[in-house]
């Protein structure tokens, strides 16, 4: 069985549960105790993948970057960045302005890294009604239009777990098509 290492990002700003999402993936726990990140905090986790093409199963080490979050004062450093192969860029769904960012974090993200992929996760679903989830959503949608490497969009919850595995898995793989 083959390994394949790969270096993913979270990004977005400050507070909307980039760290919370990677403790429920990694660890399978949540707490909604805000621990604010500084600098970068680096997680691993290895997930499974059925290559049809090669009629095998891989093992993909995913090395997860959790970067602290970007304010209007203080940005993300891009040499956390370099050398990623994928990132899920994270919005907070009760806080607007974490949305509009967005676009800034995936033009970040693909100035460094233009074949990278990006996950897009609207966390915090559980705090809104389906119906502003599905608003948030096609909004997203519309703003990542011209964005080939924005293979997916969520809306997830560190605290239920909704999608938080499939937006790992999906990213995980999707990397693979890079090469």
């Amino acid at each position: 069985m083959s390994t394949i290492d790969r270096k993913i990002c979270l990004v977005g700003d400050f507070g909307v549960g980039k760290t919370s999402l990677i403790r429920r993936f990694v660890e399978g726990v949540f707490s909604d105790q805000y621990l604010s990140t500084v600098g970068v905090k680096i997680s691993r986790k290895i997930i499974k993948f059925k290559d049809e093409t090669r009629s095998e199963l891989l093992d993909i080490k995913l090395m997860i970057w959790d970067l602290e979050g970007h304010t209007k004062f203080k940005g993300i450093s891009p040499t956390y960045l370099k050398g990623a192969q994928g990132a899920i860029i994270v919005a907070d769904v009760t806080r607007m302005e974490t949305i509009e960012h967005i676009v800034h974090h995936i033009d970040l993200f693909l100035s460094i890294n233009p074949k990278g992929v990006i996950i897009t996760a609207l966390n915090k679903s559980d705090l809104v009604d389906q119906e502003k989830l599905e608003e948030l959503k096609q909004m997203l949608q519309k703003k990542t239009a011209q964005q080939d490497q924005v293979i997916a969009s969520y809306y997830t919850s560190a605290k239920t777990g909704l999608y938080v595995d499939d937006i790992f898995q999906q990213l995980g793989c999707g990397t693979l098509q890079q090469e």
